[in-house]
């Protein structure tokens, strides 16, 4: 019997603001690591995709949430796999010279949450699963490592959120017609 692919797949978005200008000297060392990191990232186990601005290696030149803040966004078949790129890999380094490059932040700039596999989240998705975390804490909506939750968990918290549906009718034995918009 061979395994089935996952259902679900996380997603991660994070933010940082930058303390100088992108192509200020003061962040060139993180410049020059980002393809090596990206390209660890890319073939990284449990990897699925990340975004990139169209015609560039990467997504730095994105500012959808401030021109000082650059976005990292993608999507991993596994937390665990996450996890392992993030803190035991390359981007260990990146994510201890942080201080050098971005400010500290007050309130949350990382956040996790699941999509069904195959989904590419959208930066506006994104960014809504972050100011869901920063207005009302973790939930399977929208998560951090420190406080995660299982796909199963968000899918069951999806399913109570969704209103009930409405008791539909018995059909009735005329034909309805092709071009009725009632026949579903």
């Amino acid at each position: 019997m061979t395994a089935s692919a996952p259902a679900a797949h996380l997603a991660q978005l994070n933010v940082a603001t930058l303390r100088h200008p992108f192509d200020d000297p003061r962040v060139a060392p993180f410049v020059e690591m980002l393809d090596p990191v990206n390209a660890a990232a890319d073939g990284a186990p449990g990897f699925v995709w990340r975004l990139v601005e169209e015609g560039a290696a990467d997504a730095t030149g994105l500012r959808p949430a401030g021109e000082d803040v650059i976005v990292n966004l993608s999507v991993w078949e596994t937390q665990e796999a996450l996890w392992d790129f993030a803190y035991r890999s390359g981007h260990l380094e990146v994510m201890r010279r942080r201080r050098e490059w971005f400010e500290r932040h007050v309130e949350a700039h990382l956040v996790l949450w699941w999509v069904p596999a195959g989904h590419l989240p959208t930066v506006g998705e994104a960014l809504e699963r972050l100011a869901d975390l920063r207005a009302h804490g973790p939930s399977p909506r929208a998560f951090t490592f420190a406080s995660s939750y299982t796909s199963a968990e968000a899918a069951q918290h999806l399913r109570a959120m969704l209103p009930a549906q409405p008791v539909r009718a018995a059909r009735s034995p005329r034909p309805t017609p092709a071009g009725d918009s009632a026949a579903v």
